[in-house]
């Protein structure tokens, strides 16, 4: 277990704060000449050398300066981090730029947009998994004679639509009996068992008509299947290249991980909030995942249904966490208000 004085703790956090800010090492003189410690720059280095010990923090090359370690910035956010409170004018930003949106697509791409102007990170945001989730309505349009919209609605407040060509002349009365009936059949019923569930619905109808049912029930289904699969809105990825400096190796498999989703769906799975509803996982952490420079901020927002996601961002190990955590608490808080009064 790491124990060092309450000095040593504010030295390691100036530290990590002055280290981010410049990205420059920092060194005792600087500490002593922009902080009041009260105390020479030859104690401050004795508080350095005993952080230095416990590997919180590192010298990258033969200056006197340091940085922090992967070790440093957790104890950082677990210890140190005070989130700072967003201004007034980012507050606004919220409510404004996510209280303009149409649907469950539109607030979640609105989302990541806003969270990485906050952060300058790449900003991450799961759809509410549809694992749990279940239908809420199921419309069926007619565009033309032989073209219908089908649309369907979950209870997470996710709306998928698709234009399905049908081997024959549709008319209203039909529709209205065939929107009726497949209502009746699968309203409330989870997304999982509903695919299975429409391929027999061809049954309640004539045996003339079963055909066109089916071209219906299967596009349904494939509407439904298709998005059973969590999957991730991503905006900011430009920001790694801006940030190409903080990492030592080659940025290829961060922005590879990005486009891929896949690890980052798992790396969100295992992540737990600490007290203040936001978890961290920092450099090494992410190592099982091939993100080892990387830190990742998380929190979980609910949806309609009581479905539960994550957002947050990913960069490298040298960001604001105290500002980056405070963006996406509040960032989460207000999409979970948002889709919850829908």
């Amino acid at each position: 277990m790491t124990v060092v004085s309450d000095r040593s703790l504010e030295v390691l956090r100036v530290i990590v704060q002055d280290y981010v800010a410049s990205r420059e090492p920092v060194g005792s003189k600087s500490i002593v000449d922009r902080h009041s410690f009260g105390v020479s720059a030859a104690t401050i280095r004795n508080d350095m050398a005993l952080l230095e010990e416990e590997d919180l923090i590192t010298a990258p090359h033969t200056s006197s300066g340091r940085i922090p370690t992967d070790k440093g910035y957790r104890m950082f956010v677990d210890h140190l981090a005070d989130l700072k409170p967003l201004t007034v004018a980012q507050r606004q930003a919220i409510e404004t730029f996510l209280g303009e949106s149409a649907d469950l697509d539109d607030v979640l791409s609105r989302t990541v947009r806003l969270l990485s102007q906050l952060t300058h990170q790449v900003a991450m945001v799961q759809y509410p998994s549809l694992s749990q989730a279940r239908l809420r309505h199921i419309e069926v349009v007619s565009l033309s004679p032989t073209k219908l919209l089908s649309v369907v609605i979950t209870d997470t407040g996710h709306v998928d639509q698709r234009v399905v060509d049908v081997p024959e002349i549709v008319d209203v009365d039909f529709l209205g009996e065939l929107r009726a009936k497949f209502n009746t059949a699968l309203v409330g019923v989870g997304v999982l068992e509903a695919a299975g569930r429409m391929e027999g619905l061809a049954g309640l109808f004539p045996e003339g008509r079963r055909g066109v049912v089916n071209t219906i029930a299967l596009a349904l289904a494939e509407q439904v299947a298709a998005n059973r699969q969590d999957r991730l809105v991503i905006a900011g990825a430009s920001n790694l290249v801006r940030t190409e400096e903080d990492f030592h190796g080659s940025i290829l498999p961060v922005l590879e991980a990005v486009e891929e989703q896949v690890v980052l769906l798992r790396l969100f799975s295992e992540l737990e909030a600490d007290q203040r509803g936001v978890s961290a996982s920092i450099g090494r952490e992410n190592a099982p995942f091939g993100l080892a420079e990387t830190s990742i901020l998380a929190s979980g927002y609910l949806a309609q249904g009581g479905a539960v996601a994550h957002l947050g961002v990913l960069g490298p190990t040298r960001m604001d966490y105290s500002s980056n955590m405070a963006a996406v608490r509040a960032v989460a808080r207000y999409l979970s208000r948002s889709l919850g009064d829908g």
